[in-house]
C-alpha cells in the first residue's frame, strides 16, 4: 500500500535554549569531575526524558535539601532558580552547592532586588507555584512582591502606594498574554516602572514567533515537551490561538493519538526549550512509518546565545 503524503513544517528555533544547555551541562560536568552521585534540587529542567537520562548517569533528584545526606558531593540548583533561603540552608550545612539558575532568570531576581532597595512594591506577572515564580518571590521579604496571573488580578490590586510600583515577569510566559497584562498595569498605574529589557527570554519569544508563522499553515501541530513545562504549554496555547485545528503537547512518539491525525496532510512540529532534538526526530520517524513525509524548516530567528558553566565547574574543569 502506498502511504499518504504528509508535509511537515519544522519550526526554527525550537528545543533547547542556552539556559537549558548550561543547566544540563552543569550536571554532566559535575558527574564527570566528581563521579556519582550528584544531587539536584528539583528537576534540572522540565523534561522527563532529560531527567531520566541524567538519573541513569548518576544524578539524584530531590525536592528539598533536607533529602540530601551530609556529603561532599555537589548539590545543583535547577535552571528555574531558587529562593534565597535555599543557598543559605546549603551554606549552613557546608554543602558544595552549584547554582545552575538560567542567567536570564537571575536578571529578573536582580531587577526585583533593585526595585526593593529603591522602596518600590513589586508586581510579578507569572504562574503561582511554578519554581521560577517561587524563586523570584523568595529573593525578597514576604509581602514585598505581589503575584498576578490574569488581567482580572490586576483590576483587583489595591497597593498601599500606587505611585511607587515596579513589575517583573516570569521568563517563560506567552508574549501576547503578558503584553496584555503589562498594558493593564500601565493603564491602572501610569508611573509603574518596568524592566530596562523585557523579562520574557529570547528563546520563549523566538519559539512563539515560529509557531505563529507555522500554525496557520498546517492541519495539525505537535509541541514536543513535558506537561509541566511552562514554555511548552505556552507554545501549545499560541498554536491554538493562531487557529490550528488540532494541537497536542506530546512528550514521546508513543504518546501520539493517531486517531487525531488520520486526515492530516500538513503538520507543524516545534519543541519547548527543555525538549531535546532526539524526541523531535523520534516523532518525525513515527510519522514516516505511516506517511510519505517531506520535511521543511521554517526559520524566523537565528540564535547564537551561549552561557558559560557555573563558576565552580569552570574552575574545576580548568584544574
Amino acid at each position: 500500500m502506498t502511504k499518504p503524503p504528509l508535509d511537515i513544517l519544522l519550526c526554527a528555533p525550537r528545543g533547547f535554549c542556552a539556559g537549558v544547555v548550561r543547566a544540563i551541562d552543569a550536571v554532566e560536568k559535575a558527574l564527570a569531575i566528581h563521579g556519582a552521585p550528584v544531587y539536584v534540587r528539583h528537576e534540572i529542567v522540565h523534561n522527563k526524558y532529560v531527567v531520566e537520562n541524567l538519573k541513569r548517569k548518576g544524578a539524584v533528584f530531590v525536592r528539598e535539601l533536607d533529602e540530601v545526606p551530609d556529603t561532599e558531593a555537589p548539590v545543583i540548583f535547577s535552571a528555574h532558580g531558587v529562593a534565597k533561603s535555599v543557598p543559605e540552608a546549603a551554606q549552613v550545612r557546608n554543602l558544595f552547592a552549584i547554582d545552575a539558575t538560567c542567567p536570564l532568570v537571575t536578571k529578573v531576581h536582580r531587577e526585583a532586588q533593585v526595585h526593593f532597595k529603591r522602596g518600590r512594591h513589586i508586581i510579578l506577572i507569572g504562574h503561582a507555584g511554578h519554581p521560577e515564580v517561587v524563586g523570584t518571590m523568595g529573593q525578597l521579604p514576604e509581602g514585598a512582591v505581589t503575584l498576578v496571573e490574569t488581567v482580572d488580578d490586576i483590576a483587583r490590586l489595591q497597593p498601599a502606594d500606587p505611585s511607587n510600583l515596579a513589575f517583573v515577569t516570569q521568563t517563560t510566559l506567552s508574549v501576547d498574554d503578558t503584553q496584555d497584562m503589562v498594558d493593564a498595569l500601565k493603564g491602572r498605574f501610569p508611573t509603574i516602572v518596568g524592566p530596562h529589557k523585557e523579562d520574557i527570554c529570547y528563546a520563549t519569544t523566538n519559539r512563539q514567533g515560529a509557531v505563529k508563522r507555522v500554525a496557520p499553515q498546517v492541519d495539525a501541530m505537535i509541541v514536543v515537551g513535558s506537561p509541566n513545562s511552562s514554555n511548552s504549554q505556552r507554545l501549545r496555547e499560541v498554536a491554538e490561538r493562531e487557529g490550528c485545528p488540532v494541537v497536542r503537547l506530546i512528550l514521546r512518539a508513543e504518546d501520539i493519538d493517531w486517531s487525531l491525525f488520520g486526515a492530516v496532510r500538513s503538520l507543524g512540529i516545534t519543541a519547548g526549550a527543555s525538549a531535546p532534538e532526539i524526541l523531535v526526530e523520534e516523532i518525525i520517524d513515527a510519522f514516516a512509518e505511516r506517511y510519505e513525509v517531506s520535511v521543511e524548516s521554517v526559520s524566523t530567528a537565528d540564535e547564537s546565545v551561549f552561557f558559560p558553566l557555573p563558576r565552580e565547574l569552570r574552575e574545576q574543569a580548568a584544574e
